[in-house]
């Protein structure tokens, strides 16, 4: 049976049923509607509105002063990260929280105001200061109910630069779009013409690269490593795979994973990610060279063609990193060993990977396997042709086998060892009674005791 669309919300909160069909749509024929129907429809109706407006249409002072909440109330107009066909208004209605709406499930209704921000952060205190880039500062911020969100606050002198407001929208409108346990959620955002913020899922024990580097932790073992390569792989193949259109971060690096408390990863700053192609025949977008020294894919900044292939190249960059402890670009190393891939895919091919281990590694079998099957998954990655790489699906497939055969080898050396401790203590035991009694083992003991 041919479906028919359902009536659509228009902007100021209208129903707008001209493309339903008046005798089978979604409100049925005239002449056969029910009352009790027309209230359970004007209910659903209801706490839909109020939930997309969250505080209300906006009054006069508020879009004189062009002040914007998490709702989302404005309809950013297209940039070059976004298209025009869709606005951010509709991807949200078609969210989870919106299905909840329709379902009778209250949603969970986010709103902030300046003030608060302010009062969270300490009027925005160093001493919450937890991350900063070029495009921003990110602090940390205590609501009123005692959560904490992060706050990504765009620099003052980029408030009127075109590329800082273009990164703004873009990192809100794809936020929006993505809902992934190893990607930092969207709480909300707040714009007006001295402050731009955008308020995320507060995860507070460091970055990637803190950890790498000693500053945050106590250091990662070479488990709690692989485990958060498949984190971020996980997040990568959603953002690749399960959006529509699918989305290509474009800066996959150690600063931009968080760690939380149980060593898990989630991907952040989606600031210059970009929507792939939706025309299956396009291949590539042609688009300015944006990302990160070390991390960036060499076929994308030759030919400014960017696919899904150039995360798969930052993602090989990054294993490389796990596995060593040092950053893609390092020039306090000797001349051979500053750029991080090339020396290390050297010693793998020279069958050294060992040698490329981080130096704070425990060295077992089974660690060493992890390190020369990471490697060679990083080389894949790594290819200089974008064809040649693996898709992220194939890379977490690969990333689970190495895991399993980790975790089995585990077993098997801890009852190896169980077994030999065991042993070891029988003969301790035996050689204390020889020594004691001047005999060779319990039988004779017995023997003379009777």
């Amino acid at each position: 049976m041919k479906r028919t669309p359902s009536p659509q919300i228009t902007r100021h909160g209208q129903i707008n049923t001209q493309n339903s069909n008046p005798q089978n749509g979604y409100l049925g024929n005239k002449n056969q509607r029910k009352p009790h129907v027309l209230k359970a429809f004007a209910r659903k109706v209801s706490k839909v509105l109020s939930f997309i407006s969250c505080k209300g249409e906006p009054n006069s002072s508020t879009l004189e002063n062009d002040v914007h909440h998490h709702g989302i109330e404005k309809d950013f107009a297209a940039s070059e990260d976004t298209s025009s066909k869709s606005s951010s208004r509709n991807k949200f209605i078609n969210s989870p929280e919106y299905m909840k709406a329709l379902s009778g499930e209250k949603p969970k209704r986010v709103s902030y105001t300046i003030e608060e921000i302010i009062k969270g952060t300490a009027n925005f205190s160093t001493a919450n200061k937890i991350g900063e880039g070029g495009f921003g500062i990110v602090y940390r911020a205590k609501l009123k109910d005692g959560s904490f969100v992060a706050v990504k606050r765009v620099k003052k002198k980029n408030l009127n630069d075109r590329t800082s407001s273009t990164e703004f929208r873009n990192e809100i409108l794809t936020l929006a779009k993505i809902e992934h346990l190893n990607l930092v959620k969207l709480f909300g955002f707040l714009e007006q013409r001295d402050e731009h913020l955008i308020i995320v899922e507060y995860v507070g024990n460091g970055t990637l690269q803190e950890h790498l580097d000693g500053m945050c932790g106590k250091g990662l073992e070479i488990g709690e490593r692989l485990d958060i390569a498949i984190d971020v792989a996980h997040a990568i193949t959603y953002l690749h795979t399960y959006t529509d259109p699918p989305i290509i971060h474009r800066d996959i690096k150690a600063s931009n994973i968080l760690v939380t408390e149980k060593l898990r990863a989630k991907v952040a700053d989606f600031g210059i990610a970009r929507l792939a192609p939706e025309d299956p025949g396009a291949t590539h977008i042609s688009t300015e060279v944006k990302g990160t020294a070390g991390y960036l894919d060499p076929e994308y900044l030759m030919t400014q063609q960017l696919t899904e292939k150039s995360d798969v190249y930052s993602f090989g960059v990054l294993l490389v990193e796990l596995i060593t402890g040092r950053q893609p670009i390092d020039l306090k190393r000797p001349v051979n060993e500053r750029i991080t891939i090339k020396w290390a895919l050297k010693k793998l091919k020279e069958g050294d990977a060992i040698m490329t281990m981080d130096q704070r590694l425990r060295r077992n079998p089974a660690s060493i396997m992890v390190v020369e099957k990471v490697l060679k998954l990083a080389r894949q990655c790594l290819a200089p042709s974008r064809q040649d790489r693996p898709l992220m699906k194939k890379c977490v497939e690969t990333l689970w086998r190495i895991r399993k055969d980790y975790n089995e080898k585990c077993v098997n050396s801890a009852a190896s060892a169980f077994a030999n401790s065991a042993n070891v203590v029988e003969g301790d035991a035996r050689k204390k009674r020889h020594n004691y009694f001047g005999i060779e083992d319990s039988e004779s003991y017995r023997f003379r005791s009777a």
